[in-house]
């Protein structure tokens, strides 16, 4: 799935980044992210930080079928004032992601939490965040 292309993070103008940059997403530096302070605006980043974990959570269950993921929580910490560029990047340790795929394999459902970091154009990080998507399997309709 590509997230940039969801209705709402097209309305707000948000981007993949480039796959060699280390990270996901990215809102171009534009006046209309900006707050009353002249930085970007805190619901940008948090827009950038979610759309960022569900590209992370996509790319990893990319062989998977039926999957509905959606977010359930998102704990975030503002760290700095941003400015220009925002980008997502997340890392997640390896032997997490082998228990979301056997989780899910066995249970057809999981909580997954994804730690992002949002770093500006500067290369400060400026919003740390979890985002926790609760997966499950779609299941058809038995006749």
């Amino acid at each position: 799935m590509d997230v940039s292309q969801l209705p709402f993070n097209r309305l707000i103008g948000l981007e993949l980044a480039h796959p060699d940059s280390g990270f996901l997403v990215c809102l171009p530096d534009k006046l209309q992210y900006t707050n009353h302070l002249g930085t970007v605006h805190g619901s940008a980043l948090l827009a950038v930080a979610e759309a960022g974990s569900g590209i992370f959570l996509s790319q990893h269950f990319a062989n998977e079928t039926g999957v509905i993921p959606v977010v359930r929580k998102l704990e975030a910490k503002f760290r700095k004032p941003a400015s220009g560029q925002v980008s997502a990047r997340c890392e997640v340790a390896s032997d997490e992601l082998v228990r979301w795929s056997t989780e899910f394999a066995s249970r057809g459902r999981v909580s997954a939490p994804i730690p992002v970091e949002v770093v500006d154009g500067a290369g400060v990080v400026v919003l740390s965040a979890i985002v926790e998507w609760f997966i499950v399997r779609d299941t058809p309709n038995l006749p």
